[in-house]
């Protein structure tokens, strides 16, 4: 059309082409754009019928124009195009082009056809000043600008994430980044669990192993930093996180807790070294979550001083026991305590399984679980025993003995209580494994966040790619579950302190808070990696990107040390023991005090202003944030307690009570961890000084507060707790946090400082 004739003997027919190029530039005309255009030309005074037929021939479908008309088009329009010029249109650029021959000015027609050719913009529906910019490059826009900044300290966050362990985290992380321990492919299993092996022993050597085991016997008496320890593996294989944990956590924690003197003496120092690798065997196939019921049976023989160790049948075989198909010489048995033909409940023994040479022993009977879906470099396997005898002073006795008459005694008369102390003694284990499991998620939000932040997709017209890190949607998917794991390692923290400094008044409520935190902390995990594998798209689905394992092998994390669900609901049977509790001791005073405090809650937070309030002031204040967790919370609780009673009352059994109100019950576990920690995120940022990272996790606790009131919206619409119009700000308000987070995205995740050698994946290289 540039170089036509019918432009030559008319230069202002040039005037359609950014029009025509437009329309044309999607690669289709529809009928109603070709109506339209067909209107607009037919109606052009100034146009010779030649000329009209030239322009409809143009905008005919069944003659196209061809790429190069389309390139020449838009060559000649890009040299009037202007992008300092304000308001432009297609119309404009079409005028300046028609004036570029002759003496360069604009002829008489066209400053008169100028209104009737505006009209064409307006009706394609075409938005010219964006159209504009198909002809020049360096389009900005607000979303194209966004990126990275540095808002607070990164070292400065480390120090608060890392705490009072910060010397041994650091030690830690360098030595797992040594070139010893590179990562290798789990395809050759035997080659697998051998290099994990390796990898404890050389963990043992540093005296991490022992870290919590007393002086006396190798260890430094430090359990705090046996836990940080524990996480920071997990930023490398988890393989080896698992089986050091079995190893040092749950067969030497089982001996040195559950032991006594004389078993710390003989076991403990050759298990830290790893110089005596064990197992703990507690699950069977039959009684996984229900310990008690396990079948497994300790025999007491007086007159030989001995205790036989029996499967009664195929069911009652110990399963998924790790260090057991291969590496495991002796094990920490649970079994039903058989004394003078009665049963005193489960306990714990020492059995051997192998001797020093890997052979296994008579009545013992091992078999290899096989390939898993992840942790392929951990040994699980079954094991059967078939009246094997061990000495009497192998019963781990801290809670249950047989004394010189061969008489049972315990210092826990209750059959119920001496169980769960002595199950209590052991929650360092549903502590480790939430750790490990953020830990996981730390190392998958990385490599998102930080792909993200480099990965270029789609932009405006005439504008570069733009980090797909900027889009909302992607925002919207990350930065919650960023913010959520700022928040668990907080209330982890709080956790374990509370674990450390224990006493036995606290132990059930410790007990409730490790169930619902595991809980809580291993699905995030889940829902976490696989929010980051499908955020990298094909990359994440790359095995050298690393979250096909760290999916993997945290999966079992949602039902090691106990199914989730199944958890949920001990805390919830745990709030609802004090919730009777709180009002059996009630008397009238306090009584009267509860309703007023119910009262209050209707004035200060369920009144027509309160529950319609959408002031980013109101929706940011931690008090209303706490508040609405709480509520929840206690109305859950009560309203459960209320459901159960009048189950129970109605005369129905209390089993099947609980079993009608499971459901309930797990959300009322579920409600007491979101209030804790959110309590302990906001008690965080009260005590951090530094005043960008204040700042910084400020932004991250109010995000991770209302994004939790969003997604229980339902629950508080349906109490009329709030109306409509302040969900619907809160909603907003959570897209605007996940916007304001994302220039703080990478710094955060840099903040969790894992090392690179751990990371270990190439679209997380910093650039």
């Amino acid at each position: 059309m540039i170089e036509s004739a019918q432009v030559k003997a008319n230069p202002n027919l040039l005037v359609f082409v950014p029009i025509l190029y437009t329309v044309w530039s999607d690669a289709i005309l529809t009928p109603s754009e070709i109506s339209v255009l067909e209107g607009l030309i037919n109606s052009q005074g100034w146009l010779t019928d030649t000329e009209k037929a030239f322009l409809l021939s143009k905008i005919n479908p069944a003659t196209p124009p061809t790429a190069d008309e389309l390139m020449s088009w838009r060559s000649a329009i890009s040299q009037v195009a202007d992008p300092k010029i304000a308001n432009e249109t297609l119309v404009n650029l079409g005028i300046r082009l028609a004036s570029l021959t002759g003496d360069g000015t604009i002829s008489e027609t066209l400053v008169q056809a100028k209104p009737s050719l505006s009209n064409i913009e307006s009706t394609l529906g075409l938005i010219s000043h964006e159209a504009i910019f198909n002809f020049h490059t360096g389009h900005k826009t607000i979303t194209s600008e966004q990126s990275t900044q540095q808002n607070f300290s990164v070292s400065e966050m480390t120090k608060i994430l890392d705490g009072d362990y910060s010397e041994i985290i650091k030690k830690v992380k360098t030595f797992i980044s040594d070139p010893e321990f590179q990562y290798m492919s789990p395809g050759d299993l035997m080659l697998y669990r051998t290099r994990v092996l390796q990898w404890c022993k050389f963990l043992a050597e540093q005296g991490f192993g022992a870290m919590a085991y007393p002086k006396e016997y190798g260890g430094k008496g430090d359990m705090g930093s046996y836990f940080a320890i524990m996480e920071t593996l997990s930023y490398h294989d988890l393989s080896m996180v698992i089986k050091f944990g079995v190893q040092f956590g749950l067969w030497g924690m089982s001996v040195y807790f559950l032991g006594t003197e004389k078993h710390h003496k003989k076991y403990l120092k050759d298990i830290g070294t790893l110089e005596l690798p064990g197992c703990f065997a507690m699950t069977e196939t039959n009684h996984g979550s229900n310990v008690k019921g396990i079948e497994t049976t300790a025999t007491y023989d007086h007159l030989t001083q001995t205790f036989n160790i029996h499967t009664p049948n195929e069911f009652a075989r110990k399963e998924y026991i790790g260090n057991a198909a291969l590496h495991g010489q002796m094990a920490t048995v649970f079994a039903k305590l058989i004394v003078d033909g009665k049963d005193y409940g489960v306990s714990a023994l020492i059995v051997p399984l192998r001797d020093k040479k890997g052979k296994v022993l008579p009545g013992v009977t091992i078999k290899d679980c096989g390939r898993k879906m992840g942790l392929n470099g951990v040994d699980n396997g079954v094991i059967y025993f078939n009246h094997v005898v061990v000495p009497k002073e192998n019963l781990l006795d801290r809670f249950t003995s047989v004394n010189a008459e061969g008489k049972f005694e315990s210092p826990i008369a209750s059959d119920n209580r001496r169980f769960f102390t002595m199950l209590g003694t052991l929650v360092g284990g549903r502590i480790g494994i939430p750790r490990s499991g953020n830990s996981a998620s730390k190392s998958g939000l990385t490599i998102a966040i930080r792909y993200g932040d480099q990965r270029r997709q789609f932009g405006p017209e005439g504008g570069t790619e733009v980090p797909i890190l900027n889009y909302r949607t992607h925002q919207r998917r990350l930065m919650p579950l960023l913010a959520t794991s700022y928040a668990l390692h907080f209330s982890l923290q709080y956790l374990t302190n509370r674990f450390l400094n224990r006493t036995e008044e606290d132990m059930q409520e410790i007990e409730a808070l490790a169930a619902g935190l595991k809980s809580f902390a291993t699905w995030n995990t889940t829902a976490t990696l696989q929010e980051c594998r499908e955020c990298c798209g094909g990359k994440g689905y790359l095995s050298e990107n690393r979250i096909e394992v760290l999916k993997n092998d945290t999966d079992i994390y949602t039902t090691f040390e106990g199914d989730n669900t199944v958890l949920l609901q001990l805390v919830a049977k745990s709030r609802l023991t004090e919730f009777k509790q709180e009002f059996s001791n009630m008397n009238v005073f306090t009584i009267l005090n509860y309703v007023a405090d119910q009262a209050k809650t209707s004035i200060t937070e369920m009144n027509p202003i309160t529950i319609r309030n959408t002031s980013e002031e109101h929706l940011l204040d931690p008090e209303f944030q706490l508040s609405a967790f709480k509520y929840r919370e206690r109305d859950i609780l009560t309203s459960a307690a209320k459901r159960l009673k009048k189950h129970i009352d109605s005369g129905m059994d209390s089993f099947d009570a609980f079993n009608v109100c499971q459901h309930h019950l797990v959300q009322v576990g579920l409600a007491y961890i979101e209030r804790i920690i959110l309590e302990q995120f906001i008690l965080q940022i009260e005590k951090t000084n530094d005043a960008g990272c204040k700042t910084t996790l400020k932004k991250l606790c109010d995000l991770f507060a209302l994004s939790q009131i969003d997604k229980n919206k339902g629950w508080y619409l349906e109490q009329g707790y709030m109306e409509g119009s302040k969900t619907k700000a809160i909603r907003r308000l959570v897209n605007q946090l996940c916007w304001d987070i994302r220039q703080d995205a990478v710094p955060l995740v840099n903040a969790f400082n894992i090392p690179d050698a751990c990371l270990a994946a190439p679209i997380a290289v910093n650039r």
